[in-house]
């Protein structure tokens, strides 16, 4: 049974109906949160007058967030395949001596 939930998401003062399924709402009301938290965060360290201002901010801060984290994600798997590389040749090594 795919049962669909109707939710209301609050994000600046703006509320947004949603139809969502029930796993998913967890993570909409997290998001919700955090957006929340950081519009207010901006909002006290700078001198915003524009809603659309505060929410193109956070929305550059998230996908910058996701960005390092494939950034991260990419270069720790780099230096996991270099470490592999060199463990292989020097059992190669080890083994042709043998």
């Amino acid at each position: 049974m795919d049962d669909k939930l109707k939710i209301k998401i609050s994000i600046a003062d703006r509320v947004y109906p949603l139809t969502v399924t029930p796993s998913q709402e967890e993570g909409l009301r997290s998001a919700s949160k955090k957006i929340d938290a950081m519009i207010k965060q901006f909002e006290e360290s700078y001198a915003v007058r524009d809603k659309q201002d505060v929410l193109a901010m956070c929305a550059l801060q998230f996908a910058a967030q996701i960005e390092q984290k494939q950034i991260d994600k990419f270069t720790d798997v780099k230096d996991a395949f270099e470490k592999l590389q060199l463990m292989d040749e020097k059992l190669g090594k080890f083994l042709d001596d043998k």
